[in-house]
């Protein structure tokens, strides 16, 4: 999948070499650039259809790959956002989560703004129901 004036998106399932302790969300930066990146993930106590908890961040630098979830993964979709070192978005989709400046977890989203946050806009990975997958960014088209 390509996203219009973004960095280029490809996902996949790597085949786990052992059990569950393989397991993972991992992110693979192919780009030129330096990225920073946050997740986000449905919250795991019942808190009604939208409730997400967002965590960041993870700097990766080019040719480099970052584990964002070491477990054995929960959901089937979950959401990435990622900045370049300047705090351009590199990868940006239509989910609206919450997101701050420094190392965070946020556990409930929406009003970010009034309460202090930034508002980031995630796109969502589809992880095929897989226990192990691994996001790359390629570098923009152009």
């Amino acid at each position: 999948m390509k996203l219009p004036g973004a960095f280029g998106l490809a996902m996949g399932a790597l085949a786990a070499s052992g059990g569950a302790a393989d397991a993972s969300l991992r992110l693979c930066n192919q780009s030129f650039d330096v990225l920073n990146i946050a997740v986000a993930e449905p919250a795991r106590v019942p808190a009604g259809d939208d409730a997400f908890v967002t965590r960041g961040w993870w700097r990766v630098a080019p040719n480099q790959c970052a584990t964002l979830i070491r477990e054995s993964l929960q959901s089937r979709y979950f959401y990435v956002f990622a900045a370049d070192v300047f705090g351009k978005e590199a990868l940006s989709g239509s989910i609206p989560l919450c997101v701050s400046p420094r190392r965070f977890v946020i556990e409930t989203q929406g009003d970010c703004l009034l309460r202090g946050y930034l508002d980031a806009r995630f796109i969502e990975v589809d992880t095929q129901e897989q226990d192990n997958w691994t996001v790359f960014v390629s570098p923009r088209p152009g």
